[in-house]
């Protein structure tokens, strides 16, 4: 056979190939496009079908919405049964309001539900028992809500920190999500400052304690990408609270010397029939985040038993509860309760101060509102009661970490 010849068959086969490989294309192509036309159609039903639904849930008589969700609340007193407590508020509008009605704030039940919750004050007695988890590979900490007496159980994640270094200062970064740890995140709810020496910080709140609140107008306070928060909540950071370490006689022998004040929290509180009062108001969005994870809103506003905003009140002042020599064990010793296991000059309890303006208050100097102790290489527990919310006291703790050679 001729050498063109041999070529020529080559060739046709070579557009054979292609005219088959075209036509496949072809097919291929009209069959995606169908099978898209038909997912689109079905996705479309299924989301009317939903909607359908939602319009029935919705349409519920109000009694008989009401006694439902009164049982549900009523069975389930603790993590990680609340979940359906708060998978009731996801419903829709009127499934929201009426949960919002039946579940009391932390002070009132005891207990952690709703987002709002880690902005309000805690119980009373007993207090809020919880643990912080810290890795220090990458400088992270996790606050969880425990479920159980010992720690060897994962407990409830409430609130996550990361700690960022700068030339002359510490910041503590708070966030809901464990992962996205940015101040730049929907999930940012606050933040902790140290001046150059950390024996200074400074506690950020994303929102605005009280009314009349003023954003914080120094560089450290701003707050940035606030245009990804919805417009109905405001953004920015509020200095709350301060927390300062000062000279320590008894060296590393003894617990720290710290005082702390808390801007939002009124010295009234502390007073017989004292009294915090929150904002219950929870936004749709953060209501449907909340199914899996606590996100934070909320804060204190007015203080019954104070007659002008909590920003006009005289703050609460917190100082470290002294400690007392132990002849046996030859050290100072604060009683803990079983709820520290490990010596270490961090541990410590927080108590109210006597208001100097205020000499004729009644005050109960020894009821610990916070304590923070070790009970592992990366484990420590972390106990607050009322007026004091998770929030504040995960923040408060979060000074503890860190060398203060200024003041050891």
């Amino acid at each position: 056979m001729a050498f063109k010849y041999i070529i020529q068959e080559m060739k046709d086969g070579m557009e054979s190939i292609s005219r088959r490989s075209f036509e496949i294309k072809l097919h291929r192509g009209r069959s995606q496009s169908s099978v898209r036309d038909e997912i689109l159609q079905r996705a479309a039903a299924t989301e009317k079908d939903e909607e359908e639904q939602r319009v029935n849930w919705s349409n519920m008589l109000p009694e008989l919405l009401t006694e439902m969700i009164q049982r549900v609340e009523a069975s389930e007193g603790a993590w990680p049964g609340r979940k359906n407590v708060v998978s009731c508020a996801a419903v829709c509008k009127s499934w929201r309001d009426i949960t919002k009605e039946i579940v009391k704030a932390p002070d009132q039940s005891g207990k952690l539900t709703f987002p709002a919750s880690l902005k309000q004050p805690g119980a009373r007695d007993p207090p809020m028992q919880c643990f912080i988890k810290r890795r220090k590979e990458t400088s992270t900490y996790y606050l969880y809500l425990g479920l159980t007496p010992t720690f060897l159980e994962n407990g409830k994640f409430l609130l996550a920190a990361r700690r960022f270094r700068h030339p002359t200062s510490t910041e503590y970064i708070i966030s809901l999500d464990a992962e996205d740890l940015s101040q730049g995140s929907n999930a940012y709810v606050g933040k902790l400052s140290s001046d150059f020496l950390g024996t200074k910080f400074t506690i950020y709140d994303s929102q605005p304690p009280h009314n009349g609140a003023r954003l914080s107008s120094n560089r450290a306070g701003r707050r940035v990408a606030s245009k990804q928060v919805s417009p109905r909540v405001p953004a920015g950071s509020y200095n709350v609270g301060q927390v300062a370490y000062k000279f320590n006689l008894l060296g590393s022998r003894g617990p720290r010397r710290m005082q702390c004040t808390l801007h939002s929290v009124p010295f009234s509180t502390m007073e017989q029939r004292g009294k915090v009062s929150t904002s219950k108001e929870i936004s749709d969005s953060t209501i449907d985040k909340s199914t899996s994870t606590l996100n934070g809103e909320g804060s204190s506003k007015v203080s019954e038993s104070c007659d002008i905003p909590v920003g006009k009140c005289a703050p609460i002042i917190l100082k470290n509860k002294a400690p007392r020599w132990h002849e046996q064990l030859q050290c100072w010793c604060l009683n803990f309760h079983g709820r520290v296991t490990v010596a270490s000059v961090k541990n410590f309890q927080l108590v109210a101060a006597i208001d100097p303006s205020r000499p004729g208050a009644q005050v109960d100097q020894d009821a610990v509102l916070l304590q923070f102790g070790k009970v592992g290489k990366d484990m420590f527990t972390m106990d607050y009661r009322y007026p004091l919310s998770a929030f504040q006291a995960f923040a408060i703790c979060l000074t503890s970490f860190g060398t203060k050679l200024a003041c050891e």
